[in-house]
């Protein structure tokens, strides 16, 4: 005979464990020693409990279903394809193509892989839907699962430009692919822009949902799943319950325009908190920013090496990047539950908190024109300006830490001579439509300086 052995003990309510608290407090004041307040203003308690918790969302994750996905900039085609096919025999499950001509031989770069059971995202810096067109007759012919990840709206927020001459061009070739391309995945929301340039939480939501919003009122068939691609950081809980916040709030507006499709959400670690010197610590970063975006329902990761941010492309960098996530998955079973977060008073509250703060924000960026006239006005890139400001400020004063680089720095690292790559926001002066919103890392400053007085 089984019993139940928590019909033992009395239950404790949530007053009388504040009272408990309060009491070995010995007169310090609860709100100010034990409340902290996020920089999205929300106020973190001690503890959560089941009396003062109401569950308000029904969120769907499948931890169970995420892909370890590899990232391949495409330079040599040969080159490329032996490198796809090594990341997939050594525990890759998706492959990410960056690739900046349009003239290469796509056909010849997927020929050689196993597509049938391999989905394959393609990470374009233009827009021809002659290139798409050929990708997807190779998916077609190969019974392929792609992701053509167009952005246009995004490519205007990074560069400043659209791919083509202006706004209408752009559009009208996405309706005609959206018309053509029936199967795979075509639009995509480039939403970690908005993390890497210094947006709280409650901004990177509401941005990728009105981001997401224009292409439902400017693409009226959208019979393919639409791509997020998200940034998380290493506030562990915070980047779980943002996750799932916008699987929540994009159910909620994709419902308005009829489209039943879950959206699809391709997740990596962010740069901003990725440092130059003691970089070894970057692996700890995205081994936990990893672990927030399975449990928030990442469909797809692609890790970040820990060197990326001055060596080029390399075996070593890329084995430890895709290593961090098989031992997530095959040894420490993240991939054994489904919907991990449910039950948990913290993080289902973390979510009911930053979905409802999200739409008062997607709310009034709709009344005031929608995202694309605030875009173009600027009153995105001032926003997120001003947020990022605080958080430099944070980091400056100490009061936000990065290990190895404000707080127990190594003085004696040296990495003037190991630079492969240049590690700090580019100033390329041009002509642009808009000035674009600009990705900054924390440490930037901190390692300028320090690289000069090598």
């Amino acid at each position: 005979m089984t019993t139940n052995q928590f019909e033992d003990f009395d239950a404790v309510s949530s007053k009388q464990w504040k009272q408990k608290i309060q009491f070995e407090l010995k007169g310090a004041d609860y709100n100010e020693t034990l409340i902290w307040n996020s920089p999205e203003d929300i106020k973190v308690k001690p503890f959560y409990h089941k009396d003062e918790f109401s569950k308000r969302f029904s969120i769907g994750t499948r931890a169970t279903a995420f892909k370890i996905c590899q990232n391949i900039f495409v330079y040599d085609i040969e080159k490329s394809v032996e490198r796809a096919l090594d990341a997939l025999n050594r525990g890759a499950e998706s492959l990410r193509f960056t690739i900046e001509d349009e003239t290469l031989a796509v056909e010849k770069l997927l020929e050689k892989l196993p597509l049938k059971n391999v989905p394959v995202y393609f990470n374009m810096s233009f827009f021809s839907i002659d290139f798409v067109k050929r990708i997807d007759a190779v998916a077609l012919q190969k019974k392929g699962n792609f992701y053509y990840n167009i952005d246009p709206i995004g490519q205007l927020a990074k560069d400043g430009n659209w791919f083509t001459t202006n706004e209408k061009t752009n559009f009208d070739s996405l309706n005609l692919l959206a018309n053509t391309v029936t199967k795979n995945a075509i639009i995509s929301i480039n939403a970690s822009l908005y993390q890497n340039a210094g947006a709280n939480m409650v901004q990177q939501i509401a941005y990728a949902l009105a981001h997401t919003n224009e292409y439902f009122n400017r693409i009226p068939i959208i019979n393919q799943k639409i791509v997020l691609k998200v940034a998380v950081g290493t506030n562990y809980f915070f980047e779980i319950a943002k996750l799932r916040a916008i699987r929540v709030l994009f159910k909620l507006i994709a419902k308005e325009y009829n489209h039943d499709l879950d959206c699809h959400l391709l997740v990596i670690p962010t740069k901003r908190n990725k440092t130059l010197y003691d970089y070894n610590v970057n692996m700890l970063r995205t081994t936990t920013e990893c672990m927030s975006a399975i449990l928030g329902g990442a469909d797809t990761i692609a890790n970040l090496p820990y060197d990326s941010l001055y060596h080029k492309d390399n075996e070593f960098g890329d084995r430890i990047a895709r290593n961090q996530l098989l031992i997530l998955k095959k040894e420490s079973y993240f991939d054994k539950v489904n919907n991990p977060a449910d039950g948990s008073y913290y993080i289902e509250t973390l979510t009911n908190q930053l979905a409802e703060k999200a739409l008062v924000l997607f709310k009034d960026i709709e009344a005031n024109g929608g995202f694309l006239k605030q875009l173009n006005e600027g009153i995105i890139k001032r926003k997120i300006q001003e947020s990022a400001d605080k958080e430099q400020e944070l980091f400056d004063s100490g009061k936000e830490v990065l290990l190895g680089t404000n707080k127990y720095p190594n003085k004696d690292d040296r990495m003037k001579q190991d630079l492969e790559l240049f590690p700090f926001v580019k100033i390329n002066p041009r002509k642009t439509l808009i000035t674009p919103i600009i990705e900054k890392r924390l440490a930037e400053k901190l390692e300028q300086e320090r690289l000069a007085a090598e």
